[in-house]
């Protein structure tokens, strides 16, 4: 019998991959494999392929995608949010949500680790840097963390590493954030840091300490003055970190005019959803003396070869590349986009539009603890920014009975206490309706109305002197058109992969589809609190449910934690649970995580976070672990191995053939198999870890399954493990990672769509194309380039690595130069220098079709064609387009006296193409580090200058 209805002409897949049925044919062609299937048999070892379907299913269209999510996301209750607790309801401004977060030119753009073509993200970060430390009262603010609660473990973390005392105790005020106190908990614990939880006030400064967190205001909603209680930490050589409220800043004396050594929090109510819990961009400031052991990223000043201004990541303190095992810090993505949107917010308001905001949020506080006062009900504090503590007694379950059926969500505390927090969205109606569930009649309403006494909930002694955020950007760009025209100004100065394929090896910078973008900004989605009751939350659970069983069935493991909001947060819970595993079993010895020499340097620093002690593996000359080496460090290491650490395929870009035997010796040994999840682009369809061996892994879903890289973040790093381990996942009471349940549950609809609208078929399409161009380049730049590794039949995985060293040797000319060549070809560099030092590691992804990755390799001939000439002794390397690149338009308009023409210098491809123009020359790191500013200077600074 016939289908009586007609088939979808058309497949999402067919779009998300690059390459045409034809183009693939030409390809493979190039590279030497008869088909697809060819191909992977070639590529893959036969002990690990598995080319049966998942049990993903067909694959949605694009509107059954889109209409699948509305249905999850209606069963979802948006209710009105004033549970607090470090997540707030905010507006954000629809200019920024249009210009910012719906527009690829921001999200799509990768890690400014290019600056010269990162200039406009740069600025952005500055501009955020610069209110963090205006607001702080502090020296230096870095770029962002991930969230409240890690940003205060890396406050702990640095308190210990800058501290002089010797104690292993760190203080944490028991007026924080529940959530914040179960990370720190989980990061102390396996550095052997103990934290205690008190009243500072009264348990404090008898207690030998490293450091100490207060909160500013506290979780309760009470501010108070620590000053005099920092002095007197300082003088026992205590770090004194503040966890601090930026709306609450705008109105409150700074950290820094406090004493405080460090401040962080979380930019959330800047103008970010709450989305279930994120992401948001956190933040940190500390003292100048401290600015080399901030962690994470910071945005500094430099200037270019001409002498002008320029922006840059200064110091690159990501301290997990320069201390590796001896790392405090693990952090890699931070949450770029979001700090972004936060900046802008700060932008768009001014210092003035933002007191304005803080002052309306403190006084519909204040009126609504006056007539709840008059209504009888006790007040915990006079003293409060947003947030008040009520004592509601035996009414207590009535109370919270009226508010949900007002459809309003306070936060409930122990023993009859409530927490109310109001925000920028909370309305006068708002108020009035929650004096009604507290019993209030509609004429004491009305008299509250005509004669409330409100009492001032600020001490003025705390409040805030002088002006803030003088810098002009804030002050520049309050219209509309203003702000659009600067967003847009600063899009057109940067490079991202809506313009050009971003070729970044382990990084994975494919296309994210607009349809999977769309409802992260559904409200159904983005006005979740994450401790809103579960029930509210029954479309949130469906997707999580989804997601868990998808990357179940895609990696082969049994259980999935979706906390981790980064790689390298999934990398420590899945070591944490390893690390839980053993110690529930009594093998509290077990402690030696065995690493491969060209790891990335987050593996070891997770590895010693999570208490281990990292033994490195040698690799041999093809870039695979060393099976002897490894045997041998096993045997040294007997009855202590906890773990393996291996990156799949591997970190050279090739598969390993030995892979099911390293695991195996690992496991004869008694430990556990942690397989990192970064090169997963390249399995996903034909390999499952949990089954061939693996025990846990991180996905990156930022790489492999398509949530944007925004700039540097964010992230999301979900663990797979095998049933063993699953007990030990991150859970409410032990093990918590992020400061939500779901880490940054928001952007997780984008991975669901991709995997719905792609369907097993599709995702193993995606694999063998991404594998396909990858080998597609390698073949095309063999001759010009030397390949660095390849597999047993001579293929690569999902990347490729060429080696530029012998360029260096011959005529002089470095990575550098032609990754800033590569510019005036319209093109982002690919990974340098990394994993081995002098090479490109080169990416393409499945995304990308024929024409523009012939582009790329006619780039990189014709600068071999430019090196072919140095080595001949045609041109000196310093007359050269490469030293001069990458060339500017001011370098084309002014005087030309350089031994090549302007043609060759700015359009290598030709005049018609269309061009992209750097906006600076090549940029002086060294210049940089020698006079580093990382806050927007004052305008007559510039003027010197």
């Amino acid at each position: 019998m016939t289908n009586l209805w007609p088939e979808v002409n058309e497949r999402f897949s067919s779009r998300h991959v690059g390459p045409r049925t034809s183009e693939i044919a030409e390809m493979l062609s190039v590279v030497g494999a008869s088909s697809l299937d060819d191909l992977i048999d070639r590529t893959i070892p036969r002990t690990i392929l598995d080319k049966n379907d998942y049990g993903i299913g067909a694959p949605l269209t694009e509107q059954e995608a889109l209409a699948r999510l509305k249905k999850i996301a209606s069963r979802n209750q948006v209710f009105t949010s004033m549970i607090g607790q470090g997540y707030y309801d905010t507006i954000l401004p629809t200019v920024i949500q249009r210009n910012i977060l719906e527009n690829p030119a921001w999200y799509t753009a990768y890690t400014p680790y290019q600056p010269e073509i990162s200039q406009g993200r740069l600025e952005a970060l500055l501009n955020f840097q610069t209110l963090v430390s205006d607001l702080t009262g502090l020296d230096i603010a870095n770029a962002s963390l991930l969230d409240e609660g890690t940003a205060c473990a890396e406050a702990m973390a640095l308190a210990k590493r800058v501290g002089k005392s010797k104690s292993n105790i760190f203080f944490v005020d028991q007026d924080t954030h529940p959530q914040t106190i179960s990370v720190l908990k989980t990061r102390a614990e396996p550095l052997g840091w103990d934290i205690k939880v008190g009243d500072p006030k009264s348990d404090l400064l008898e207690e030998d300490v490293f450091g100490v967190l207060l909160s500013y205001p506290g979780s309760s909603g009470k501010v108070w003055d620590p000053k005099e209680l920092i002095e007197k930490l300082h003088t026992k050589n205590v770090i004194v970190t503040l966890t601090c409220d930026p709306l609450a800043l705008v109105l409150l004396d700074s950290p820094g005019n406090l004493g405080a050594d460090i401040a962080v929090g979380s930019m959330q109510r800047y103008g970010v959803p709450m989305g279930a819990g994120g992401p948001h961009a956190a933040f940190m400031a500390t003292r100048e003396v401290y600015k080399r052991s901030i962690p994470g990223r910071l945005v500094g000043i430099s200037r270019d070869r001409s002498g002008k201004q320029a922006y840059r990541l200064a110091l690159q303190t990501r301290e997990q590349h320069i201390r590796r095992e001896k790392a405090t810090s693990n952090i890699c993505t931070a949450q770029v986009l979001l700090a972004i949107i936060a900046s802008m917010y700060a932008v768009y308001h001014g210092p003035q539009g933002l007191r304005a905001i803080a002052q309306r949020v403190n006084r519909l506080s204040s009126i609504l603890a006056a007539g709840l006062r008059d209504l009888g009900f006790q007040i915990g504090s006079d003293n409060f920014f947003d947030t008040i503590t009520i004592n509601a007694g035996s009414l207590a379950q009535q109370i919270k009975k009226k508010t949900l059926e007002a459809k309003i969500n306070i936060r409930e505390l122990e023993h009859g206490y409530f927490a109310i927090s109001c925000d920028e969205t909370t309305e006068p109606e708002t108020i009035r309706t929650l004096w009604r569930c507290f019993g209030a009649t509609e004429e004491q309403i009305k008299k509250f109305e005509q004669s409330l006494s409100i009492v001032e909930s600020l001490p003025s002694d705390l409040l805030r002197k002088g002006d803030f955020l003088n810098h002009s950007v804030f002050h520049e760009h309050h219209s509309e058109t203003d702000l659009l025209r600067y967003m847009r100004a600063l899009s057109d100065k940067d490079l991202a992969l809506d313009r050009t394929m971003i070729p970044l090896g382990s990084c994975t910078m494919k296309l994210n589809a607009t349809t999977e973008m769309m409802p992260i900004t559904w409200p159904e989605f983005g006005r979740i609190h994450p401790f809103a009751p579960e029930e509210q939350k029954e479309g949130y659970s469906e997707l999580f449910a989804y997601l868990e069983d998808a990357l179940c069935k895609i990696s082969g493991y049994d259980a999935v934690s979706l906390q981790p909001n980064s790689g390298a947060q999934g990398e420590f819970a899945g070591l944490i649970a390893i690390r839980e595993y053993y110690a529930a079993k009594g093998d509290v010895q077990r402690d030696v995580c065995l690493i491969p020499a060209s790891a990335h340097g987050t593996n070891p620093a997770s590895a010693h976070m999570a208490g281990m002690r990292v033994v490195v593996v040698a690799c041999d000359d093809n870039g695979n672990v060393d099976v002897a080496d490894l045997r041998e460090k096993i045997s040294q290491n007997e009855g202590r191995i906890a773990a393996i650490m291996i990156t799949y395929p591997s970190t050279h870009g090739v598969f390993e053939e030995r892979i099911v035997e390293i695991c195996d010796l690992v496991h004869e040994a008694g430990g556990q198999v942690y397989l990192d999840g970064a090169n997963l682009n390249a399995q996903v369809g034909f390999a499952r870890p949990g089954q061939y061996g693996a025990d846990v892994s991180h996905f990156n879903l930022h790489k492999t399954f398509c949530i944007p890289h925004g700039g540097g973040g964010p992230g999301m790093g979900p663990i797979g493990v095998r049933q063993h381990l699953a007990p030990y996942l991150p859970r409410e009471g032990g093990g918590t990672i992020s400061s939500a349940p779901y880490g940054s549950a928001s952007i997780l609809p984008i991975s669901v769509a991709y995997i719905m609208m792609m369907g097993d078929e599709g995702l193993r399409q995606a694999t063998a194309v991404a594998v396909l161009n990858a080998n597609y380049i390698a073949a095309r730049l063999d001759g010009a380039y030397s390949v660095l590794y390849r597999g047993e039949n001579g293929f690569t995985a999902h990347e490729c690595i060429i080696d530029l060293r012998p360029l260096k040797d011959k005529a002089g000319v470095s990575v550098d130069d032609i990754a800033k060549r590569l510019i005036d070809h319209g093109f982002h560099a690919p990974t340098v220098s990394f994993p081995v030092a002098g090479t490109f590691m080169i990416e393409p992804t499945e995304s990308e079709g024929k024409k523009e990755l012939d582009r790329f390799c006619e780039a990189m001939i014709s600068i071999r064609h430019e090196i072919t000439e140095i080595e001949k002794g045609e041109m000196a390397l310093d007359e050269s387009p490469l030293h001069f690149a990458p060339h500017t338009i001011a370098d084309i308009a002014g005087e030309w006296a350089r031994a090549y023409p302007r043609e060759k210098g700015a359009f290598p491809q030709g005049v018609e193409v269309i061009k992209y123009w750097p906006p600076v020359g090549r940029l002086d790191n060294a210049w940089g580090d020698r006079n580093l500013i990382c806050s927007c200077p004052d305008i007559s600074q510039y003027m010197e200058e």
